[in-house]
């Protein structure tokens, strides 16, 4: 690997974390998930970083799953493949982490974006879970966490028909904080971390686990049986359908087997 997956960089208190891999528009491999989680851990580990921004780039955010590395697995390789471990790595960074999100958050982009405590959207952005539309279901968590965020009614429209919203929906529907022009989303975003910088350290981590341990503490059932049913499905021809269509860029057929 020639190019960094995830540049980092700090501003002040503001540690600063990009995605980098554009030819694949940052798709969540699982070399790319562990990347994000060292690049988080080691801005959280600098003590003179008091709140993180993660982004893309303004055409997209990550893009979803690697489906060249999914289409062909079985469940035994999706249990090998151990992608839930960044996922719980990225629950427990130390720091408060905005998501600046421009473009597409699909998928697993969409879930990376609520595995972070704030979201400043750009105009341009765009939210989707389409992973029903490839014979699968979230397996990052979004059946819980986006069901909290948005209430299980929207929640469930968005996972069942796998269609986006944009970015002025995604703000009346509570699932951002903010939307801003796409040249204002990433200073934006570092504004906002920068005022949570200044913040007493001690009050902001102790505010941020509370909110944190309420949401888990009724969450944790939910995402082992989220993860549970998305593993099951890698054993059905309708998975390998839904991927291979959307590899060979076709219309799937699904018959529920």
């Amino acid at each position: 690997m020639t190019e960094e997956l995830v540049l980092t960089e700090r501003r002040g208190a503001v540690g600063l974390a990009t995605l980098n891999r554009p030819d694949k528009l940052n798709a969540l491999s699982p070399t790319m998930l562990k990347a994000i989680a060292d690049a988080l851990e080691a801005l959280a580990g600098d003590a003179t970083v008091r709140a993180i921004v993660l982004t893309g780039s303004a055409k997209v955010f990550a893009a979803g799953a690697d489906i060249e590395v999914l289409a062909k697995a079985s469940p035994k390789d999706i249990e090998a493949l151990d992608t839930r471990q960044y996922w719980r790595r990225f629950q427990e960074v130390g720091r408060p982490v905005i998501a600046a999100v421009s473009g597409f958050a699909f998928g697993g982009g969409c879930e990376l974006a609520l595995q972070c405590d704030l979201i400043v959207a750009s105009e341009t952005a765009k939210f989707a879970q389409p992973e029903i539309k490839l014979g699968v279901i979230p397996g990052g968590g979004a059946t819980q966490r986006l069901a909290r965020a948005i209430g299980p009614y929207k929640a469930m429209e968005l996972i069942l028909t796998g269609e986006s919203i944009d970015a002025r929906q995604a703000l009346e529907w509570n699932l951002v904080n903010r939307v801003v022009p796409v040249e204002r989303y990433l200073d934006e975003a570092i504004e906002l971390a920068g005022v949570i910088a200044e913040r007493p350290p001690l009050a902001v981590q102790a505010a941020r686990k509370a909110v944190r341990t309420g949401m888990l503490d009724t969450m944790r059932e939910g995402l082992d049986a989220e993860r549970a049913a998305f593993v099951a499905l890698f054993d059905s021809a309708d998975q390998k359908e839904g991927m291979a269509a959307f590899l060979e860029k076709r219309p799937p057929s699904f018959t529920g087997n």
